[in-house]
């Protein structure tokens, strides 16, 4: 009798080799592409602080605190968005009951954090050649951090998958919602410099908390507000990917036959 925990690595191997050739080689310079993104809008907002001759930002270099914001951002919005359309991208793998809902998405989500961490070594290798010191002061912090977003990225992913699965309308609200979030994480203007009460509006989102930990991770002398905590990211993080895991217990059959 087949070990279910060895069938269920070969599982997650087969899906990862056919995600990851698909992510990275599905189409003409497909790692040109995924740079093309980041890159992109580290370069617009990095010019326009330079247009606003900001060179500094709570103690950080501004290019750099934009790098990690946006990098970070990245994680999370691709994770979430990659676990989230991971059933009807695996659909045939469903055929083998071998293989359930959970170990695509998760096993998407794990390409993602491989190819976010690709981009990540090649941003800052090309930080490094303009003059600019891109080791963090405290790596731990930034892994925590990152992790932190990664996971609520899956937890997110899981719970808005069966969410669309049901009610499929709910697509396009979820794609819409991720450009609020985008402009209220604090990827573009500093947490510390927006006034109360609506800086504590913005600590609800658990986004602030993970970028802001990254910050503070890399950045001897970054300043950000007192409230930032990695506990409360993790908190959500942990909560969304029960809900998801619950979820996707409740309605697995549902997601495979549709």
């Amino acid at each position: 009798m087949a070990n279910p925990f060895s069938t269920t690595v070969q599982v997650w191997q087969a899906i990862f080799l056919r995600e990851a050739l698909d992510r990275l080689f599905g189409m003409r310079a497909a790692w040109v592409w995924l740079l093309a993104e980041p890159g992109t809008h580290i370069g617009f907002i990095s010019f326009l602080w330079g247009v606003l001759r900001k060179k500094n930002m709570g103690g950080a270099d501004v290019v750099l605190w934009i790098m990690v914001g946006m990098l970070a951002f990245f994680l999370f919005r691709r994770t979430a968005v990659q676990t989230m359309h991971s059933i009807d991208c695996n659909q045939p793998f469903f055929a083998f009951r071998q293989v359930r809902p959970f170990d695509a998405a998760f096993v998407r989500a794990g390409v993602e954090a491989f190819v976010m961490t690709f981009l990540f070594l090649c941003l800052f290798i090309l930080a490094a050649f303009t003059g600019r010191d891109p080791l963090p002061r405290d790596p731990l912090m930034v892994i925590a951090a990152l992790s932190g977003l990664w996971l609520f990225g899956l937890g997110y992913g899981l719970v808005a998958s069966v969410t669309m699965r049901l009610v499929p309308e709910m697509t396009h609200i979820l794609q819409i919602l991720m450009m609020p979030l985008y402009l209220l994480s604090g990827v573009i203007i500093p947490i510390i410099s927006v006034p109360h009460p609506y800086r504590d509006w913005l600590l609800f989102n658990p986004l602030v908390h993970g970028i802001e930990s990254a910050r503070m991770g890399f950045f001897t002398m970054y300043h950000t507000a007192p409230e930032v905590s990695l506990g409360y990211l993790y908190l959500w993080a942990l909560c969304s990917i029960c809900l998801g895991l619950a979820l996707y217990r409740v309605f697995e059959t549902r997601l495979v036959m549709q």
